[in-house]
């Protein structure tokens, strides 16, 4: 198998705890189509330095930006002989991984982060179909929260305030599209999964297949990242989870204020781009307020007790310099003894 991804590849495109995984799994369910569990292929090149936009890395990131601006400057096609050689490399990742499934015809990515490449993306592969997902923005940060920071909103988003970054970098996608984009809005989608599903397929240019609706009747790759506690609990779209966040921040004044000031930092263009306009937006809390919804019982799982380790030790070692220094030292002391 050679030649080029751009008619091959299909990128799925949502913030984390979108749903991107269910919808990745009902994609890659069809024939033709293979999909693993977020490669993480295009983020690593985006951030290599030529484009100024590495914050971290195992050397002088400074220089090395300066050094191949002034390598690629003197390449016969100058930058597009740069954005080649990145689509080169994955072009053979994905066309060899793809060669694996012999009756597959299109390769599914679905990286979350890759919302934050988007104009990077558009310009290595701007004939690639992107189905790009949004859902209500606090049901995502509820769910991150709820998952990642055992329901503490507040260290959920120090750690990393996934609205104020994906909400504009995905509107902005959707407001140019520089590349062929369909956007399925999370609530339609598991209100009328068959409607959607069938404008998906159309979209892709693939024979519709109901039968990939019920994702969890498919075989589907395990390895990697994605939803470790979500997408498992059904195996085809439920409107289970629709409105069940608002509870958890209705009931909460400080999850409501810290709600409140996000909202009002993302602009209103945005929210309705992203299908939930501001007029609407508080609905869904103020109905749980109304009712006097109580959040749901959490579940004591093995997950649960993990995230909590987790959070606590994050939250300790920040403030302290000498659990900081231990840590480190126990990294380095793994490293030494898993050294080859």
């Amino acid at each position: 198998m050679s030649g080029s991804m751009e008619e091959k590849v299909v990128f799925v495109i949502g913030s984390p705890r979108s749903g991107s995984t269910m919808l990745a799994r009902m994609i890659g369910s069809h024939s033709l189509v293979y999909g693993r569990p977020e490669p993480h292929m295009l983020t690593p090149l985006a951030h290599l330095g030529y484009y100024e936009n590495v914050d971290k890395a195992p050397y002088d990131h400074v220089l090395a930006a300066g050094s191949i601006r002034e390598f690629v400057e003197d390449l016969p096609g100058g930058e597009q002989d740069y954005i080649d050689a990145c689509r080169a490399y994955t072009d053979t990742l994905y066309l060899r991984m793809l060669s694996t499934q012999p009756e597959k015809s299109y390769f599914l990515d679905k990286t979350p982060a890759n919302g934050l490449i988007l104009d990077f993306m558009a310009r290595i592969y701007p004939r690639a179909k992107y189905v790009v997902l949004t859902r209500h923005p606090l049901a995502v940060f509820s769910s991150y929260a709820e998952s990642f920071f055992d329901s503490d909103y507040q260290a959920a988003h120090d750690y990393n305030p996934i609205l104020e970054r994906y909400v504009p970098a995905l509107a902005k996608f959707l407001r140019e599209r520089k590349t062929p984009v369909y956007q399925v809005v999370y609530e339609k989608l598991v209100a009328d999964p068959e409607t959607m599903m069938r404008e998906i397929f159309e979209f892709l240019e693939v024979p519709h297949e109901s039968s990939a609706i019920d994702y969890g009747s498919h075989q589907h790759v395990e390895k990697g990242l994605g939803d470790p506690i979500g997408v498992a609990k059904h195996s085809r779209p439920s409107t289970e989870s629709i409105h069940k966040w608002a509870a958890e921040i209705a009931s909460d004044p400080a999850r409501l204020r810290l709600c409140q000031d996000m909202i009002a930092r993302l602009d209103p263009a945005d929210l309705e781009i992203w299908g939930h306009p501001l007029e609407s937006l508080w609905e869904p809390l103020e109905q749980a307020a109304g009712a006097g919804a109580k959040p749901e019982a959490k579940k004591l799982d093995r997950y649960r007790l993990q995230r909590k380790a987790i959070v606590v030790l994050r939250a300790r070692t920040q403030k302290s310099a000498r659990l900081r220094k231990l840590l480190q030292t126990m990294r380095l002391g793994a490293d030494v003894l898993l050294r080859e």
